[in-house]
C-alpha cells in the first residue's frame, strides 16, 4: 500500500467479507472480482445477495 492510499482503497479479503454480509465464499469472490477496491459498491451487492 504506497503512502497515498488508504485500506478504502483496497479490496476486501474474501473470508472477512463472507463472513461480514454471512454469504458464500463463492458469491464474496464473485463479488470482490467484479468490484475490486469499490467496497462501497461490494458492500451494496453482499447485501442483495444476503437477503
Amino acid at each position: 500500500m504506497s503512502s497515498t492510499q488508504t485500506a478504502a482503497d483496497e479490496p476486501y479479503e474474501i473470508k472477512p467479507f463472507a463472513k461480514k454480509h454471512r454469504i458464500s465464499i463463492e458469491d464474496a469472490k464473485t463479488i470482490i472480482e467484479k468490484h475490486g477496491a469499490d467496497r462501497k459498491s461490494a458492500d451494496k451487492e453482499a447485501r442483495r445477495v444476503s437477503v
